[in-house]
């Protein structure tokens, strides 16, 4: 059953968010200067990774504070989609980093460059850091919204990169085995482009107008036929206005003699009562 999702839309959490925001600028800057120095790509990798990181955060920011405006006369059912467009954008930029890696790493591959490991390892071992530090403060705003899961998604999928990364600069260090590096890189870059692939899905469904994964057509078919006073259905919408709401529009053809009002009333009851789905729209209409 759908249900409203907790938003944790407060200055907390907006706090939360603009404070790794700053962590992730400063951490990046510190990481292309140590890959440009040590010459490692996995390092810049990394440190590309973290910018997005910090641009995803900075777009899911900015989409939560037009969300919390009220509907208006432009836009009658809110503000609440634009995390939606920001979740859809922080993840088509995971996915074209992704292929940027993928592309740099296979270059690599076929010509290995000296690597200072130490940088890379010290480096790698404080983004770790971070990453996890920027994970645990976007944690639970994530649970209730897609736009910041797009954002914890980049972090997750970070942290991942720097503990290749390490491996990578401490197999540098111990066997001076320089391939590693473009191998970490486009490991990073299978790990990120899975987690985009796997989270636009749902975003692109939901702009689409689609129906919400959770419920099926055919049961709400099923539950408004089941109505007393309904004798079929000639025409049925249903879709997602935001992540945690749904909504249908049903025109109901009634039996003789029933009265539209109350079988009108019966057919919301039942959409509220079986799916938890509030704002519908029923038009009954005589055979």
């Amino acid at each position: 059953m759908p249900h409203d999702h907790v938003h944790h839309a407060g200055p907390e959490g907006d706090r939360r968010v603009a404070l790794a925001v700053g962590v992730n600028i400063v951490l990046t800057v510190a990481q292309v200067v140590g890959g440009l120095l040590s010459g490692s790509l996995a390092l810049i990798a990394d440190a590309l990774h973290n910018l997005s990181d910090a641009l995803s955060l900075i777009i899911a920011l900015v989409a939560r504070r037009i969300a919390q405006r009220p509907a208006d006369d432009q836009m009658t059912f809110g503000y609440g989609r634009a995390e939606v467009v920001a979740a859809l954008v922080n993840l088509t930029t995971l996915i074209v980093l992704g292929l940027f890696l993928i592309y740099e790493g296979i270059g690599r591959l076929f010509d290995p460059q000296p690597i200072d490991g130490w940088i890379v390892v010290i480096l790698a071992a404080i983004a770790l850091v971070v990453d996890l530090v920027t994970a645990f403060l976007t944690y639970a705003m994530a649970k209730g919204s897609m736009n910041i899961r797009a954002a914890f998604l980049h972090n997750l999928a970070d942290a991942l990169g720097s503990v290749g990364v390490i491996v990578a600069g401490t197999l540098v260090l111990l066997y001076d085995w320089r391939l590693v590096d473009p191998i970490v890189t486009l490991g990073i870059a299978a790990y990120i482009l899975w987690h985009g692939v796997a989270e636009i899905g749902p975003a692109i469904r939901l702009l689409m107008l689609g129906t919400p994964p959770e419920v099926e057509t055919g049961a709400v078919r099923e539950a408004i036929d089941g109505v007393e006073g309904v004798a079929r259905i000639s025409h049925l919408h249903l879709w997602q206005i935001d992540e945690g709401k749904t909504s249908v529009e049903a025109r109901v053809v009634l039996i003789a003699g029933s009265d539209p009002v109350a079988t009108a009333r019966a057919v919301k009851a039942a959409l509220n009562d079986r799916f938890g789905i509030a704002h519908a729209t029923v038009e009954p209409q005589q055979d």
